[in-house]
């Protein structure tokens, strides 16, 4: 007969506690997505969660990841970038975001982002990019080059580049571009031909939340996938399944940044931007080359 030893029949295990911990975990995250453009206190969250406010704070951080506040701030830094995006001020996304004005926006999206929130207004004002064509065994690559690395990497059908150009354009709508193709081919060379192997210099634009799921991305190896909700799992909450869904389509660098990987919970494929004969054609070729 088996025994079980006393030192660990009463000790509860961090997926035990994780489960007790997730009836007022769920409490809170209905509040937030109710309230957040409140700004509510940590007393009112954990108010709802039915915890003192010392205790919650520890909770949820242990349970999701990231503290309460640092999940309202990232709900506001993304309506806020929605709405100026569709034309508003400052001074009004700060306002219908729950903030008293400009200055605490300002503080959001430095924290968010580093940026303020008027350079995220200008979409790219002042950035400078190389945009060039050339071939790749996924079709006419379309790079997006800044001084410092490559910034995104796109793959278009022939006589389809001039509209994966124009998106990723799209991206830094005030930024300025220069044609070359030579610095194109150069990377490409890099990524797929000889060099292929060595580290690709990568400059990208984009909010933390998308940052620590891109790396997730990166973690994947080659030929090997994974799903929304595993990610979501890794980087902070399987409740955050959508908010990963949309930070992998929003991935800029298509193939060094491995969102082809990614497939429905039911394995199919699903969800690539630039089409899922080409994601079938990605994972058939690391499956053959692994």
């Amino acid at each position: 007969m088996m025994q079980t030893s006393d030192s660990l029949s009463d000790a509860p295990s961090g997926l035990q506690i994780r489960a007790q911990d997730y009836p007022r975990i769920n409490a809170a995250l209905d509040f937030i997505a109710a309230h957040w453009d409140e700004q509510p206190s940590l007393e009112r969250i954990a108010q709802a969660a039915g915890l003192s406010a010392h205790h919650f704070q520890r909770v949820f951080t242990r349970w999701t990841g990231a503290s309460p506040k640092r999940m309202i701030a990232a709900l506001t830094h993304a309506s806020a970038r929605r709405l100026l995006a569709d034309g508003a001020s400052v001074l009004e996304a700060a306002l219908e975001t729950g903030l008293s004005g400009p200055s605490r926006l300002h503080d959001v999206f430095i924290a968010e982002e580093a940026v303020t929130p008027g350079n995220a207004r200008n979409a790219g004002l002042g950035l400078e990019f190389a945009l060039g064509h050339a071939p790749t065994p996924f079709g006419t690559g379309v790079f997006l080059v800044a001084p410092r690395g490559l910034s995104a990497l796109a793959f278009a059908d022939a006589g389809g580049e001039a509209e994966a150009e124009a998106d990723l354009k799209a991206r830094f709508p005030a930024a300025q571009f220069t044609r070359d193709d030579a610095s194109a081919a150069d990377y490409a060379m890099r990524i797929f031909g000889d060099g292929a192997g060595h580290p690709i210099p990568l400059v990208l634009y984009g909010t933390p939340w998308r940052r620590q799921v891109w790396r997730a991305l990166l973690a994947i190896p080659p030929g090997e996938t994974t799903s929304y909700g595993e990610i979501a799992r890794d980087v902070c909450s399987i409740r955050a399944s959508r908010a990963v869904g949309a930070a992998v389509g929003a991935n800029p660098v298509s193939w060094l940044i491995p969102c082809h990987r990614v497939l429905a919970s039911d394995g199919r494929l699903n969800g690539y931007h630039w089409g899922l004969e080409r994601k079938r054609a990605m994972l058939a070729y690391e499956a053959a080359t692994r």
